[in-house]
C-alpha cells in the first residue's frame, strides 16, 4: 500500500527536478552570454547608485539576475502556503505565478526607459505591418520576442482559461498595446509600432507552445473534475 501511494508523487518530483535543471541551465548560459556586460553594471549596482544601474540594460539584466534566488524563495514560500492548505497543484501554480513577475516586469521596465530625448523630439508611430523588422535588426527581434514571453509561457499553466495558443496570443498583443500607448502618451521618444506588437505576441504565442505540455495537463484536470449533481426538484 505504502508503494502504491508514492507512485503518483514520482511524476511531480520529477517534474520539478527538470524543471530546476533547466533554469540552471538557462542561468548559466545567461551569465555567460552577458558576462561582460554585467561585470561592466556590477560596480554602478553595486554602488547603489540610479544612473547607471535601473536606468541600463546591462543593469537591469544584473539587477533581474541578483534577484533571482529571493524568486525563488517567494515560489517557495508560496508552495507551501498552498500545500498546507490542501490546494492542489501547489508547486505549479506557485511557479508560475513568480516566474510571470520576475520573468515580465524587467522587460517592461525596458521598454518604458526613455530615449535619448524624452519629451523634445516628436511622438514616433508606426502603423505599417513589417515596415519596422528590418531596422530592428536580430536582437532588436530577440528583444521583442522576449518581452513577453514569460507570460505566455507561466499564463496557461496558472489559469486553465488561457490554456490555448490563440488565447495567449490575444494577451500578448493587448498588453503590448497597452505598452506601445503608454511609450506614446509619455512621450518617452520611442516608436509605438505595430511591429513590436506583432513580434511580442508572436514571442508569448511560441513560450505557450513551449509549455503546452503542462498547461494541457492543468486544462485537462480542470475539465475531468466531477460536477456536483442537480438538487432534485421539490
Amino acid at each position: 500500500m505504502n508503494t502504491e501511494a508514492s507512485l503518483p508523487a514520482e511524476p511531480g518530483r520529477t517534474l520539478r527536478i527538470v524543471l530546476l535543471g533547466l533554469a540552471v541551465l538557462a542561468l548559466a548560459s545567461a551569465l555567460f552570454a552577458l558576462r561582460r556586460p554585467l561585470m561592466m553594471s556590477a560596480p554602478v549596482c553595486a554602488a547603489g547608485r540610479w544612473h547607471g544601474c535601473f536606468d541600463t540594460f546591462n543593469g537591469v539584466v544584473l539587477m533581474t539576475l541578483v534577484a533571482l534566488p529571493l524568486a525563488v524563495l517567494v515560489a517557495w514560500g508560496l508552495a507551501l502556503r498552498r500545500r498546507a492548505a490542501g490546494a492542489e497543484r501547489a508547486w505549479r501554480m506557485s511557479l508560475a505565478e513568480v516566474g510571470m513577475v520576475h520573468g515580465t516586469v524587467p522587460f517592461l521596465w525596458m521598454t518604458m526607459m526613455p530615449g535619448a530625448a524624452p519629451g523634445v523630439a516628436p511622438r514616433r508611430v508606426s502603423l505599417v505591418p513589417l515596415g519596422d523588422l528590418v531596422t530592428m535588426g536580430a536582437g532588436g527581434i530577440v528583444g521583442n520576442l522576449l518581452v513577453f514571453a514569460s507570460l505566455g509561457f507561466f499564463a496557461p499553466v496558472r489559469w486553465a482559461a488561457l490554456s490555448s495558443v490563440p488565447r495567449v496570443l490575444a494577451l500578448g498583443a493587448a498588453c503590448s498595446v497597452l505598452v506601445e500607448i503608454a511609450q506614446y502618451a509619455l512621450w518617452l521618444d520611442r516608436v509605438s509600432s505595430v511591429d513590436d506588437v506583432l513580434v511580442n505576441a508572436t514571442g508569448a504565442a511560441l513560450a505557450a507552445l513551449a509549455s503546452r505540455r503542462w498547461w494541457r495537463t492543468t486544462a485537462r484536470t480542470g475539465s475531468d473534475r466531477p460536477r456536483p449533481a442537480p438538487a432534485p426538484a421539490g
